[in-house]
């Protein structure tokens, strides 16, 4: 196979165009430019070729995972899916995502630990927390970890009353609603419990 020409790409810094004369256009880094000394005019052979399309697509899946990791953090399950929806194949992904692991750009357990922590901070529960960091693709044996990370349940649950009652003293129906409230945010009813214990008030039945 020959090669038509050799472009350097105008949206993406270190990116090279290798067309074909079959009419395909490879993707290529500079590195491998430099790695199979690819000139206009050239001709690969199948092998050759096979192995430069490899090493190419190798480059393009780094490439986008650091791009994509660069804007957001994410689970490595999340960030295989989105390379597999660019384009890359399964292994393309996966080797991605390993080379990030390996230079300390993903990991699942500290970003399991912020989730918690994000989460936890904006009053939610450990059932609620555990949810989200479901969603998120974190490794189920992660989640007791990142779990350590909120700050003590009952107390997220009494600021919250405290927030919604601003010193005023509850009737039951309004107990009733804030208790409803702590339950939907992943709260457990005896969490929901002590908190009201703690703030001097007794829920006079199991909502």
């Amino acid at each position: 196979m020959r090669i038509e020409r050799i472009e350097a790409s105008r949206h993406k810094k270190g990116r090279v165009l290798v067309f074909l004369e079959d009419g395909t256009c490879l993707r290529a880094t500079e590195q491998e430019l430099l790695d199979f000394r690819l000139r206009s005019g050239d001709e690969l052979d199948g092998e050759t070729l096979e192995r430069l399309k490899e090493a190419a697509g190798a480059s393009g899946a780094r490439a986008a995972a650091a791009e994509l990791i660069g804007k957001r953090a994410m689970s490595r399950r999340d960030l295989e899916k989105k390379l597999r929806e660019k384009g890359a194949s399964e292994a393309e992904a996966r080797y991605a995502a390993e080379w990030l692991e390996a230079i300390g750009a993903l990991n699942d357990a500290g970003y399991a630990a912020a989730l918690a922590r994000h989460y936890g901070g904006m009053g939610y529960g450990p059932a609620r927390v555990r949810e989200k960091l479901y969603e998120k693709g974190v490794p189920r044996e992660l989640w007791e970890d990142a779990l350590a990370e909120l700050a003590e349940s009952g107390g997220q649950a009494e600021a919250f009353l405290e927030k919604k009652l601003r010193g005023r003293v509850p009737d039951e129906k309004e107990k009733r609603r804030l208790s409803n409230a702590l339950l939907r945010r992943g709260f457990s009813w005896g969490e929901v419990r002590e908190a009201w214990r703690r703030m001097g008030e007794r829920l006079e039945e199991d909502y």
